[in-house]
C-alpha cells in the first residue's frame, strides 16, 4: 500500500483560486492529498495595514493547525515575499519548522529554485498587483540576478478580486510579455488566487517557453521536501519535469 502524503498549504483567507486547484494537482500523485488552513488576507498593497497581514504570529497559529493533522510538509501558498523580500519566506520556513517540526517550503522559494534549476535569468511578470506592488517585486528579482524583461499587471488590490480575472485575459496578457523584445526564458503567473495553472501546457505549446504559475510552484516544492517526484504529475506543464 502506498504512503499517504499530506500536503499541508497555508492560505490567503479570501483565495478561492489556490485550493481547488492545489487539490487536483496533488490527486495526480498516487495516495497524495492536500489540507488547508487560512489566515486573513484580503488586500494586496504596501500600506502598514496590509503588509501587517503576513506578520509570521498570524502565520505560525495557522500552521500549527495544520501540524494537528500531521501533515508532512506545510507550504505556504502566496506571493508576499515578491514585496517583502525572499529573506521573509526562509525566515517563516525556519520558524515553522522550529514550531511545528514539519518542513516547510513556500510559493516563491520553490519559484526561485526551479529558476535556478531551468537557467532562467529572464523572466516575463504577469499579475493582478497594483504598479507599486509590481515594481517592488521586479526590484527584488534584479537584487538577486533576475531581470523582469516584461510585464503585465491589472492594478487590482482586492484579493479576492484576482480570482474573477477570466483565464482568456491573463492568456492575452501571457501573450504579450512572450512577444516582448527582451526574450523571456519563462512566464511567471505571479499570484495564487489567479486561475492559471490549468493553463500551463496550452501556454507552453502556444508560446514555446514554460509557465511558472505559483500554485503549481507550491506543489512542486511541497513534493520535493518530502521526497516525492513532482514528475508524476503530468498535464500541468513542464515545471513538473525539472529536477
Amino acid at each position: 500500500m502506498t504512503r499517504p502524503i499530506r500536503l499541508g498549504v497555508l492560505t490567503p483567507s479570501s483565495n478561492t483560486a489556490l485550493e481547488p486547484l492545489t487539490s487536483a494537482l496533488a490527486a495526480a500523485v498516487p495516495g497524495c492529498s492536500a489540507h488547508f488552513s487560512r489566515f486573513t488576507v484580503t488586500e494586496i498593497a504596501l500600506s502598514d495595514r496590509a503588509l501587517g497581514q503576513f506578520d509570521d504570529s498570524k502565520i505560525l497559529t495557522a500552521a500549527e493547525l495544520l501540524a494537528d493533522a500531521k501533515v508532512d510538509v506545510i507550504a505556504w501558498s502566496g506571493t508576499a515575499a515578491g514585496w517583502l523580500g525572499f529573506d521573509a519566506d526562509r525566515r517563516l520556513c525556519e520558524r515553522i519548522h522550529a514550531r511545528t517540526g514539519i518542513p516547510a517550503t513556500t510559493a516563491v522559494l520553490a519559484l526561485n529554485e526551479l529558476m535556478a534549476i531551468g537557467g532562467v535569468t529572464r523572466l516575463a511578470l504577469v499579475t493582478p498587483y497594483t504598479a507599486d506592488v509590481q515594481q517592488r517585486i521586479v526590484e527584488n528579482y534584479a537584487r538577486q540576478g533576475i531581470a523582469i524583461v516584461a510585464e503585465r499587471h491589472l492594478g487590482i488590490c482586492v484579493n479576492h478580486d484576482f480570482a474573477l480575472v477570466e483565464p482568456a485575459t491573463l492568456r492575452d496578457l501571457m501573450r504579450d510579455v512572450a512577444a516582448d523584445p527582451g526574450a523571456p526564458q519563462a512566464i511567471t503567473t505571479f499570484c495564487t488566487n489567479l486561475r492559471a495553472a490549468q493553463m500551463a501546457e496550452a501556454v507552453e505549446a502556444d508560446l514555446g517557453i514554460p509557465l511558472l504559475d505559483t500554485v503549481s510552484t507550491t506543489v512542486w516544492g511541497a513534493l520535493r521536501a518530502v521526497g516525492a517526484d513532482p514528475a508524476q504529475i503530468t498535464g500541468w506543464g513542464r515545471l513538473f519535469g525539472w529536477r
